[in-house]
């Protein structure tokens, strides 16, 4: 969304532009945004394997070219939303998150929760991560966003996507494909099989990686609202509470 994923290292400046000016006009308080990597993370993490752990020396190299992408397509989020006065702040998730076998195992909440007290915006990403287990592997924004709406107690998690949300079949390749304007968990795992993974490089396993991240979030209780971030005005009308074409993933 964010970026370009058939270009390496590619943003998508006008999308980056426009919705830094949605979340301005919207006036939320209290959000955290979390971008995901796209042609500056996926492919540099897949050259490299980092999400099986360190195996050898050559991998290091990879590691320090993933998070330093992954750096610069943060600033260019926070730059644009500072544009806009929001007082955005870049958080790098490899200094205060530890996994364990790819999955969270330590987080500092800390600075998070001392920046949305004083007004800030703190902008999160899925990053290359230190591992218990692995040496390092890769932490998805999508696994982020899902603890960490469950370790504050959001109120809702919006995730914004290239599409107007979870349809009966691929809409890019199957014109009887109809929206699913609301699903239960339940229904959810029973058509979970048939989500196709992104055909794109992701080493988060796409869409299927998505849906299986928010599952235990919306357990608890905290709905999922998921958005195409690619029409204009959507993820405004979302965080606004307003009327928008989406999937929202309830508990039943």
């Amino acid at each position: 969304m964010i970026t370009n994923k058939e270009k390496l290292l590619t943003p998508n400046l006008p999308a980056i532009e426009r919705l830094s000016c949605e979340i301005s006009e919207a006036r939320m308080s209290n959000l955290i945004l979390i971008h995901g990597g796209g042609s500056f993370g996926h492919p540099l993490a897949k050259k490299y394997a980092l999400k099986e752990g360190y195996k050898e020396k050559s991998q290091l190299l990879g590691f320090s070219k993933t998070r330093q992408a992954m750096v610069t397509l943060n600033k260019l989020v926070v730059d644009a939303l500072i544009s806009q006065s929001i007082t955005a702040v870049g958080l790098q998730p490899s200094a205060f998150v530890v996994t364990n076998s790819g999955r969270i195992s330590y987080i500092d909440e800390q600075p998070l929760k001392k920046m949305r007290e004083i007004g800030l915006l703190p902008v999160l990403y899925g990053d290359a991560v230190f591992d218990f287990d692995l040496g390092f592997t890769i932490l998805s924004g999508d696994q982020l966003a899902a603890f960490l709406a469950i370790q504050l107690d959001a109120n809702q998690i919006i995730l914004g996507i290239d599409e107007d949300g979870l349809f009966t079949a691929d809409p890019k390749s199957d014109s009887s494909a109809r929206l699913i304007p609301q699903i239960t968990i339940q229904k959810l795992r029973n058509i979970q099989h048939e989500i196709e993974e992104a055909k794109v490089t992701d080493v988060t396993h796409g869409m299927l990686g998505k849906i299986s991240e928010l599952i235990p979030m919306v357990e608890r209780g905290i709905p999922a609202l998921i958005v195409n971030a690619a029409k204009p005005n959507n993820i405004y009308k979302a965080l606004k509470g307003e009327e928008v074409t989406a999937t929202t993933i309830v508990k039943g």
